[in-house]
């Protein structure tokens, strides 16, 4: 439901005070602690002393801060996670290495638990589900271990040498769902013994790149349009979790093994294989391997027309599904062996479109909406078709800012044909939520979002977008399990990555945003040097705010040909400078369509000088040219409106009152 004026005021004055905020809780415990305590009661108190010696300095190394103490036990906050998994495994290296020149007796012996999550402050004291949780996990860790939840996991694998392994999934006393929990490998317990290995579920499926071994090179989108096509038909089948495109695109032409790229994308089994196509006649070969193991589950050869490309897609899908042992519903099995389309030469063009449409570059927008124009010029009954043209509109007109107007009209009438000639479409449904959301209709666009789901559970996109309407709602933990839904979905997505930035940064956990940015741009993500500028704005980090705020300006020159005022301006809102921002804010206003600038922006800047009644004249633009404005209420340059009777309307108009 949709939260009245008053308890969203009430949540944004908690948030902007800072009672409630993310963060990454510690909870460490002596083990025997009790027992010693009956036996030697001095002795006991002596090791607790000799405890928090040892630990504290190590904790202010860490930006940890000690909430308190329980007796033997801790209770620390960090800022983020990497700095907790840092300090957990500093104080069991100190702790050993105190330990060495130690009799038995007079040894600390720890346990550490770490989760991420919500925490609520009073009074100096945190609570909440984070620290219940970090308190159930700690005694899961080995005497001198460390243990912790996926959310820190997430945050950290990539990121810290020490290994960090499953220890499967558990069942925790007032903690009301099992959580995956994982350890630390600590270097010394990598002598003489195995490193455990973590070993993921096989439901959970990535299918790689199929191999091109077509004479003519230009025959490479049919190899994509396979991938594409299994990821499809696999995700259709509720029971399993298929890995988006975006993420195993990363491994075309990539030598690794299976096991490698299993841990890589968690995923518990791989489908790979390769097609050669020769005129009209096709030659398919796949097989599904353990991930785990390494072990081939099934394999088969296809030898077809190229008509009979559906029936080979369909095959593959359910002897994939029987070799898991997962159960296809009726409904599913339907979808999976239904022909998109009866004309060969309309599906030609849709895989030629959907090519070029995967590199998001506005040229390649643009020809992929003429290959999907000829698609359903040769099959008018091609819903994907339809779809494929309702993408690329959205995609100018939201990504690009190309002809804002025409394309919203294009992609409307586009996704109403797709949804008329197949409702069951989720592409389609996912695609009118987004038109939705540009129109501020949150209610429907929610709807549209839920249906897409549930039509294709694994598609990481809706469970991006959905975020977008979630988030203005302020339900954040709805927003946080979509966003990282996507995440979990396709892992190495760029622009996935860094829409889980934009969550932090609505937070306002701002070096929990930068360091998701940073991620993104390793990805290849180019865009979030502009985000990582606002961010560091918002730090106050005004240096290196400029310097990313210029790379970000000279990589989209040639598309936004005044992104260097823009970027200039912006810097000049986050760092207080109303002279510069007042001299450039004219032209970019007078030529915004163009400038590459929504009217949102320029909304923000003329809050920031107070300009209040200008600030919401650009607000109604944004709301007419259907840019998706209830973002903007996330903005902290609105803070100073939030009592001015027009914001009040605003919120009502977003469907947010």
């Amino acid at each position: 439901m949709a939260l009245s004026y008053d308890s969203l005021l009430d949540r944004k004055e908690a948030l902007h005070q800072g009672e409630r905020r993310l963060a990454a809780v510690m909870f460490t415990d002596m083990v025997g602690y009790t027992a010693l305590g009956q036996r030697n009661e001095s002795l006991s108190l002596a090791l607790v002393e000799e405890q928090r010696k040892l630990i504290r300095p190590i904790l202010a190394r860490h930006n940890g801060r000690e909430v308190k103490t329980i007796g033997d036990a801790f209770l620390v906050e960090f800022p983020n996670a990497l700095d907790a998994v840092r300090c957990a495994y500093d104080i069991q290296r100190a702790t050993k290495e105190f330990n060495i020149s130690m009799p038995p007796e007079k040894r600390i012996h720890l346990r550490v638990g770490l989760h991420l999550g919500d925490v609520v402050e009073s009074q100096g004291d945190i609570s909440g589900d984070a620290v219940n949780v970090a308190s159930r996990i700690e005694p899961l860790a080995e005497d001198g271990g460390v243990c912790l939840t996926r959310q820190v996991f997430e945050s950290t694998h990539s990121k810290f040498d020490v290994p960090l392994v499953s220890i499967g999934v558990k069942t925790m006393k007032n903690v009301s769902e099992p959580m995956e929990v994982y350890k630390l490998v600590m270097p010394w317990e990598q002598h003489g013994s195995p490193i455990a290995t973590t070993s993921y579920p096989t439901n959970r499926v990535a299918i790689l790149p199929f191999r091109s071994m077509s004479p003519d090179p230009n025959d490479e989108y049919f190899a994509d349009g396979l991938t594409e096509e299994l990821i499809d038909r696999l995700c259709q089948i509720g029971e399993l979790k298929v890995i988006a495109r975006t993420s195993v695109m990363n491994y075309k032409k990539k030598e690794k093994n299976a096991a490698q790229i299993g841990r890589e994308l968690r995923a518990g089994a791989l489908v790979e294989g390769s097609v050669r196509k020769a005129d009209s006649r096709i030659r398919v070969t796949a097989q599904l391997i353990n991930a785990n193991t390494e072990e081939h589950l099934w394999s088969s050869r296809y030898d077809r027309n190229l008509e009979d490309i559906f029936e080979v897609q369909s095959d593959v899908a359910e002897r994939v599904a029987e070799a898991l042992r997962v159960k296809i519903l009726s409904p599913e099995k339907e979808r999976i062996e239904r022909k998109p389309t009866v004309s060969t030469a309309a599906y030609t063009l849709y895989r030629k479109g959907r090519y070029l449409w995967n590199k998001r570059m506005p040229d390649d927008l643009k020809r992929a909406a003429e290959y999907f124009e000829l698609a359903v010029h040769e099959d008018p009954g091609f819903a994907l078709g339809y779809a494929g043209q309702a993408d690329c509109c959205t995609m100018l007109r939201t990504d690009w800012g190309i002809d804002r107007e025409a394309n919203f009209e294009k992609a409307k009438a586009a996704v109403t044909k797709a949804l008329d000639l197949d409702p069951g479409l989720a592409e389609a449904h996912a695609t009118r939520g987004m038109i939705l959301f540009d129109e501020c209709n949150l209610r429907l666009a929610e709807e549209e979002y839920r249906k897409a789901i549930e039509l294709k559970p694994s598609y990481a996109t809706v469970h991006q977008w959905y975020m977008w309407v979630l988030a203005p709602q302020m339900r954040w933990d709805e927003a946080l399990e979509q966003i990282e839904k996507a995440v979990e979905l396709d892992p190495l997505s760029p622009i996935i990555t860094d829409n889980l930035g934009h969550y932090y940064l609505w937070r306002r956990d701002y070096s929990k945003a930068a360091e998701i940015y940073k991620k993104a741009l390793e990805l290849g993500f180019e865009g979030a040097h502009g985000d990582l500028a606002t961010t560091y704005g918002r730090m106050k980090m005004f240096d290196e705010m400029r310097r990313e705020a210029a790379v970000w300006a000279e990589r989209v020159q040639g598309t936004v040909p005044l992104a260097g005022k823009f970027a200039s301006a912006y810097a000049a809102c986050l760092e207080g400078d109303r002279r510069t921002l007042r001299e450039l804010l004219p032209e970019l206003e007078a030529r915004s369509q163009e400038a590459g600038m929504s009217a949102y922006y320029a909304a923000l800047f003329r809050f920031s000088l107070g300009d209040n009644d200008k600030g919401f004249e650009w607000l109604e633009r944004s709301c007419s040219r259907k840019e998706g404005a209830m973002v903007l209420i996330l903005e902290p340059e609105l803070d100073g409106v939030r009592k001015d009777p027009r914001y009040f309307d605003l919120l009502k108009r977003l469907g947010l009152g």
